[in-house]
């Protein structure tokens, strides 16, 4: 286990390794971007720290590496900055600024790198946005409500061979954006892009929570149905399935709530492990067992 001490000045809000784990962005209230290079289990070496958000940063993304070096942030101050880093020097500059929403922007989520350089934004505002990074260096953006009160989270569907297509066109890839959202209203949503009005059409509503939903995660596997698991101010995690005739169907990840307001939800890679993150100042593991029901798979902590 690798322990950086003395990170930021301030809260921190998000940590997250890039494709090869080899790399770790962190981001805080204290309005900064630090990135490590992770060597080992032991070592780690702060490369760079990346000022530009003028409030807390909630979230770092890193974009998937056929892009290039490239991380997206979020902040209370209602931007998303993207950040590139420069091979040669190995600076970082900002190549782009999504300002389009009212509030503060939540969260970011790069599509699966098979749709293209895409971001899925969500904000304070009731909104969420989806940047699309044209090959010619501009961005297009669509913008829609999904949650009144506020959206909290996003997570994109996995891209399966299911939903694959030899055809590479821009618009026919767009047909297979799928993404979940989570609001301050207490609902889950799915949504599908619509070809016909060119915008994202509510697929499905999830009502099981009592309180704000504060994280959703699509799970990456589809291997033998799709998962969504969701966090919640109720202190309460579901995980939602679809049964044969496509009808969402959710259960409590525990028996018993949790202690404390559950904040993340996590999947591992291949997609039977859930990671927990609560108010308790604790990470705990979860997997599915034969019969269906989940299990303690061990707990961090903090």
């Amino acid at each position: 286990m690798v322990t950086i001490g003395n990170a930021h000045e301030d809260l921190i809000h998000d940590a997250v390794l890039d494709y090869y784990g080899k790399r770790l962005a962190t981001c805080s209230s204290d309005k900064t971007i630090k990135i490590y290079d992770i060597e080992g289990t032991e070592n780690y070496k702060l490369t760079a720290t990346l000022t530009g958000h003028e409030g807390p940063i909630w979230q770092v993304a890193w974009a998937h590496p056929k892009f290039g070096s490239i991380l997206a942030s979020c902040s209370y101050d209602g931007k998303v900055l993207i950040w590139k880093e420069q091979q040669d020097t190995q600076q970082w500059s900002i190549i782009a600024e999504h300002t389009i929403h009212q509030a503060s922007v939540n969260s970011v989520s790069w599509a699966p790198h098979e749709l293209g350089a895409v971001l899925l934004c969500t904000s304070s505002d009731g909104k969420v946005s989806v940047v699309d990074f044209n090959d010619d260096g501009t961005t297009s953006h669509v913008i829609f409500d999904a949650h009144a009160i506020g959206v909290n989270s996003a997570s994109w569907a996995p891209f399966t061979a299911a939903s694959s297509t030899s055809s590479k066109d821009a618009n026919t890839l767009k047909q297979h954006r799928r993404f979940v959202t989570c609001g301050s209203d207490n609902l889950v949503k799915i949504w599908k892009y619509d070809t016909a009005s060119e915008t994202y059409a509510e697929e499905a509503k999830l009502e099981g929570h009592t309180d704000w939903v504060r994280d959703v995660a699509w799970s990456p596997s589809n291997l033998v149905r799709p998962y969504i698991a969701t966090a919640s101010q109720d202190c309460t995690v579901l995980i939602w399935t679809q049964d044969k005739d496509g009808k969402w169907q959710s259960q409590p990840l525990t028996e018993e709530k949790f202690p404390d307001v559950c904040w993340r939800c996590s999947w591992s890679l291949s997609g039977n492990i859930l990671a927990v993150s609560g108010g308790d100042n604790k990470v705990t593991l979860w997997k599915e067992n034969l019969q269906g029901k989940w299990e303690s798979a061990g707990e961090v902590e903090q």
